[in-house]
């Protein structure tokens, strides 16, 4: 971005772009969250009737760009104007055009959401491939927060290059040393390893999912090391809260089981715009 925009671009102009480009990202992080599930699903199956010699089932072809959003009630193929972020579903009331039918007040939410953090990364980071970097981290995290809120998966497809990517932006030390950041990929997915084996060797369950070590494991990464012991304690706190909320609030048995995924990425969101300050209170507290 750095080489399209002007270098000496007004900051709140510069927020402001990226803001809208943030919307513009925001609606299509929707079809990366509705989609992508149903890909490896399709995928998986298409994998056990290969296993199993037998001929995949039949399907349309379906990927991130094809075919076009379409309500998925009626099957109207949602036309250009009905798909201005937040505008479209503001103007049409929540509503399908063509059926009626109510539309998830998700979408604007995630459109909002990546806007208004992307905007608050480029007014916190100031101009440079810094803002650029942190956009593309929330961009994934909300990604995987609504996959995991939806399917309580979290794909490969974005854990792992999101890992690759931070290493990548640490080479030049963009959030941390490339030292730090080997060690923490490394100690963010032993971390969670480690708990993952504990639990289920005490209880015979399962805990979490192989997801969660990936996903700790990319925030250590792009964060550093340092800013794993934080963004552990923040998402169990976090995920601690929410859970006992749920349990009595909204009556959640204990036994349905609570995706973690989520916490991470808000912690990690934290740990990205405050880790060293929250990190100095932490300790004073000690």
């Amino acid at each position: 971005m750095s080489g399209i925009l002007p270098a000496d671009l007004p900051p709140p102009l510069f927020a402001a772009i990226c803001g809208v480009l943030g919307l513009l990202v925001g609606s299509f992080l929707n079809v990366v969250i509705h989609r992508l599930p149903m890909i490896m699903e399709r995928d998986w199956r298409h994998h056990c009737a290969e296993l199993r010699g037998e001929e995949p089932p039949p399907h349309e072809p379906l990927s991130l760009a094809r075919p076009g959003s379409r309500c998925p009630a009626c099957g109207h193929a949602i036309r250009a104007i009905e798909n201005i972020p937040l505008l479209s579903w503001l103007f049409l009331r929540g509503r399908c055009s063509a059926c009626t039918a109510a539309i998830s007040p998700r979408y604007p939410l995630v459109e909002a959401a990546s806007g208004l953090l992307c905007a608050f990364a480029a007014f916190h980071f100031g101009y440079g491939i810094t803002a650029v970097a942190a956009m593309l981290l929330i961009w994934s995290l909300i990604a995987l927060t609504g996959i995991d809120l939806d399917s309580q998966l979290l794909p490969d497809a974005i854990t792992l290059p999101l890992l690759w990517a931070g290493l990548l932006f640490n080479l030049f030390g963009t959030f941390a040393d490339l030292q730090s950041a080997v060690i923490g990929a490394m100690c963010g997915y032993l971390a969670l390893w480690s708990v993952y084996w504990a639990f289920k060797l005490s209880t015979g369950k399962e805990g979490m999912g192989y997801g969660d070590f990936k996903l700790l494991a990319a925030l250590g990464a792009w964060l550093g090391w340092e800013m794993l012991p934080l963004t552990i304690l923040l998402s169990s706190l976090l995920g601690a809260g929410v859970g006992i909320a749920l349990i009595v609030i909204a009556k959640r048995g204990r036994s349905v089981p609570i995706p973690f995924g989520p916490y991470l990425a808000a912690a990690g969101l934290l740990a990205l715009f405050w880790g060293k300050p929250l990190t100095r209170t932490y300790l004073s507290l000690l």
